[in-house]
């Protein structure tokens, strides 16, 4: 699929990822129109391209905006969502009313103005505590306990995707869905664990000597595989050009690491050695995560920007737009 001329809307389009596709989008030739109420996105994301993508204010639950904003457009990019592992557990309910009826409101608006082609953002936590790592698009999808508010966000992922895959049996040329790992990168809000690790090690560094003793949840021995946005729009980019009709898709590294490694890695963008002390881990939290991602492969994907070189780009942008203009 050639994206030159064809025009997409991408929902949370003013998001940390959202603004990033947006970008990647007009890189390739595209026309690009934004849908976000900016509760949690920024429009100064998109400040160097303003002149290029067409700005729709409004929110994903609203079914009369998203109707207006998919109207004449190609192809729909759903990620609008509330993300940030601190919201999982504060405000379950918004997290699932953004989920189920912005899910419903985009394919309603599609159906209403006959767009036949849909890319839907998931997320690696449909997975909570895979039983095999690295975990391939195979793995049953799991809600382990629908008591612990952390699993409102994965359980309305799986939802969202239920709802994609079944609705999009009919009237749609191509639903297709990819599932981020632990994406990473300058931007990110300050709810992911990346952000939250750079801005108490700054102040950590300003308060202890060497070696910086760094709190951390759980033992510090738990496993992620984090991506650099970057390689995670090239694998975003390649699902809208060549992913199949109900085809998912992991976007990710295979690069497994543990937050204690983390930890002492963002230590080290700070010039300091850093003495991990552990704590409890939140109750949910899985202990490994790590994508199999030899399926988008074969569409032409390689994570290409190492751990070490996305930390250090990420800490130096925290670092220097600590002011409250970027605290969204």
């Amino acid at each position: 699929m050639i994206l030159t001329n064809r025009k997409f809307l991408v929902t949370g389009g003013t998001g940390f990822i959202g603004s990033a596709l947006v970008k990647a989008l007009l890189k390739g030739g595209a026309r690009v129109r934004s849908l976000d109420n900016d509760s949690r996105g920024a429009r100064r994301r998109l400040r160097e391209v303003a002149s290029e993508v067409e700005l729709h204010v409004g929110d994903i639950r609203d079914a009369q905006a998203v109707s207006r904003a998919a109207a004449g457009v190609d192809c729909v990019c759903h990620l609008a969502y509330v993300n940030g592992t601190e919201y999982f557990y504060s405000k379950p309910d918004l997290v699932l009313d953004v989920a189920l009826r912005g899910m419903i409101n985009v394919i309603d608006a599609c159906r209403e103005h006959g767009i036949g082609d849909l890319v839907l953002a998931s997320s690696s936590e449909v997975y909570q505590s895979p039983p095999t790592i690295p975990t391939d698009e195979t793995v049953s999808l799991s809600i382990p306990n629908v008591l612990n508010p952390r699993y409102s966000y994965g359980g309305g992922k799986i939802v969202c995707e239920l709802m994609a895959a079944n609705f999009g049996r009919v009237g749609f040329d191509r639903v297709a869905i990819f599932r981020p790992h632990n994406v990473y990168g300058p931007d990110m809000g300050r709810e992911h664990v990346i952000p939250q690790f750079v801005l108490r090690m700054e102040g950590c560094c300003r308060e202890t000597v060497e070696p910086v003793r760094f709190p951390i949840q759980g033992s510090g021995q738990e496993t992620r595989a984090f991506v650099y946005i970057d390689d995670l729009v090239d694998g975003v980019v390649r699902v809208i050009e060549r992913g199949e009709h109900l085809g998912i898709y992991h976007i990710g590294t295979d690069q497994e690491v543990t937050i204690e490694h983390l930890a002492k890695e963002v230590g080290r963008c700070f010039g300091r050695e850093v003495e991990v002390v552990p704590g409890d881990l939140l109750p949910g939290s899985p202990p490994r995560r790590c994508p199999d991602i030899a399926k988008i492969r074969t569409l032409g994907y390689e994570s290409r920007i190492p751990l070490r070189v996305g930390l250090q780009k990420t800490v130096d942008w925290y670092l220097n737009h600590l002011d409250p203009e970027h605290r969204g």
